[in-house]
């Protein structure tokens, strides 16, 4: 396999993965879900945002970098602003941390040769928190064979990305060390005995007092409606009068929160991957606690029907339990001397979740486990980690911890979340305790918080949010909670398998592009097909 094909057949692990690829990451679920609060409709922001004329400059080196060239009649260029750290929300804010201060943010801008008609520019973000923007735009630049956006988009809108604030390029949040990043994804993800669980609840406390260390009352800056508030500078930097969006997973999360913010300010948003602003922490874990164990009732369904394709059927689910219990007390050692322990092999298993095309993959990591390979088990782990070959891991689980738990009011007790683990292990046997001591990380996190806004978009148009009804990290009931909750939502449904759906098949594909270039809002209940 090529090096480009092998990157880009990643674009929907990026999507997926990265739009939650911290679920449990340093003990931390993703998405967090924020307190209820009611929105304030449109800010009091300054009249001339920071960088709204950036200067751009030619950057084909990160698509280089990223996939080895650049995609085919597609230009890119990138340019950064600078925002506020603090845009003062009217809560008390306008005197406090990051004051006159200021944060940049990273842009990219892939522009068709064969663009006409322009609409103006698409403005992505591919969740986390901590999903590069930038990296995405340039992977959805490759077009339909690589499972990047239609020449139909391409050809109408420029396709912007950008690093939310404290993300990569922009700013970055650096404070987990490689070796607990190591530590939290190879931990027990069940730890029973109460030695084990105040093992990982010291490793957070750790991991949240190294941060708090680093950057003190600043943290709260890096909540979600800030991002947002950043987003409409982006706007005006690229030069559009109206907001074109299209999130992923958490994406949605700060695409609602700008539809509140700025009802007035947008042309349309896609919201794939629905987050529901208004579940709270405990009941927004069990809700993924829930889907995960729907999407590996799935898998192993297709395991029963597939034999020929799936090595550790008929019975998948006890060939997966079993390798977890081995990994616990005999963990394969690879060829370079890790050890593929249950945290490992745990979080292969969530990696091959997000697509469908995911699960022969998981089949075979498992089988070969058996066998005494772990490659493959580390292979999708660390694809889902985004651990490099070097150990070194990008700074996405230090920007997901930040941005998560400024954005999280609720703060369970450790008691609290020992009774969860038990509760949810007899309920969601594989992710539930998993889920439950993810609580850990928010728990033990510095700093105040700042909760973002759910209401009503009122006076927005027509807001598209998209649900796939096997998705296991957003779990499909999300989806008419959050159109609900706005008040301007219009259900799109996939009733296929894995985390988000656009431009995955036709139906899907067709509607959303009639929404994004002509504005014509999908039929209401209009449900797509899984094949």
């Amino acid at each position: 396999m090529s090096r480009t094909t092998d990157r880009l057949r990643r674009v929907r692990l990026l999507l997926a993965g990265f739009a939650v690829a911290v679920l449990l990451t340093a003990g931390c679920t993703l998405p967090t879900f924020a307190p209820r609060v009611e929105s304030a409709g449109e800010p009091a922001a300054p009249a001339a945002s920071p960088g709204t004329a950036p200067t751009w400059r030619a950057c084909p080196e990160v698509a280089d970098d990223l996939v080895g060239r650049g995609a085919p009649d597609m230009r890119y260029e990138c340019a950064r602003i600078a925002v506020p750290r603090n845009w003062g929300t009217g809560t008390g804010a306008t005197a406090g941390p990051g004051t006159g201060q200021t944060f940049e943010i990273a842009l990219l801008r892939a522009r068709s040769t064969k663009q006409r008609d322009r609409i103006g520019s698409l403005v992505l973000n591919p969740g986390g928190p901590g999903g590069s923007g930038v990296d995405t735009a340039v992977f959805l630049s490759f077009g339909p064979a690589f499972g990047g956006l239609p020449p139909a988009v391409t050809e109408r809108f420029d396709i912007v990305g950008f690093d939310p604030r404290g993300v990569q390029r922009s700013s970055p949040v650096e404070c987990i060390s490689d070796g607990d990043l190591d530590a939290s994804f190879g931990y027990d993800p069940d730890p029973r005995s109460q030695e084990a669980f105040d093992g990982f609840a010291a490793l957070n406390r750790k991991i949240g007092q190294g941060c708090g260390a680093k950057y003190g009352d600043q943290l709260p800056l890096y909540g979600t409606e800030q991002a947002a508030r950043d987003m409409d500078a982006v706007r005006a930097a690229v030069g559009d009068d109206k907001l074109t969006y299209l999130g992923y997973s958490y994406g949605t999360l700060l695409g609602a929160t700008y539809a509140q913010l700025y009802p007035q300010r947008i042309r349309a948003l896609v919201l794939d991957g629905a987050v529901d602003p208004r579940q709270g922490l405990v009941a927004g874990s069990e809700s993924q606690a829930k889907g995960f164990e729907r999407a590996f009732t799935n898998f192993t369904r297709w395991c029963t029907a597939n034999a020929g394709r799936c090595p550790i059927a008929p019975d998948a689910r006890a060939a997966v339990t079993s390798a977890i219990e081995k990994a616990r007390v005999s963990p394969v050692r690879g060829d370079d001397g890790r050890e593929a322990t249950a945290g490992w092999v745990f979080y292969a298993i969530i990696s091959s979740l997000y697509t469908e095309t995911g699960w022969q993959e998981l089949a075979r990591a498992i089988d070969r486990l058996e066998g005494g390979d772990p490659k493959d088990v580390f292979r999708l782990a660390d694809a889902y980690a985004g651990r490099g070959s070097d150990g070194h891991y990008s700074n996405l689980f230090d920007a997901n911890l930040a941005v998560n738990c400024a954005d999280e009011d609720e703060k369970p007790s450790l008691t609290q979340i020992r009774e969860l683990q038990s509760k949810w292990r007899a309920q969601y046997p594989l992710f539930g305790p998993a889920l439950a001591v993810g609580l850990l990380a928010c728990a033990e996190w510095p700093g105040g918080r700042d909760p973002y806004p759910t209401g009503a978009a009122a006076g927005a148009p027509p807001i598209v949010v998209v649900g796939t009804t096997g998705d296991p990290a957003t779990p499909y009931e999300q989806t008419g909670a959050l159109a609900s909750m706005l008040g301007v939502g219009r259900v799109l449904t996939w009733e296929g398998e894995g985390h988000t759906a656009y431009p995955q098949t036709a139906c899907v594909t067709d509607a959303v592009d009639a929404y994004l270039i002509d504005l014509t809002v999908p039929r209401e209940g209009l449900r797509c097909p899984a094949r």
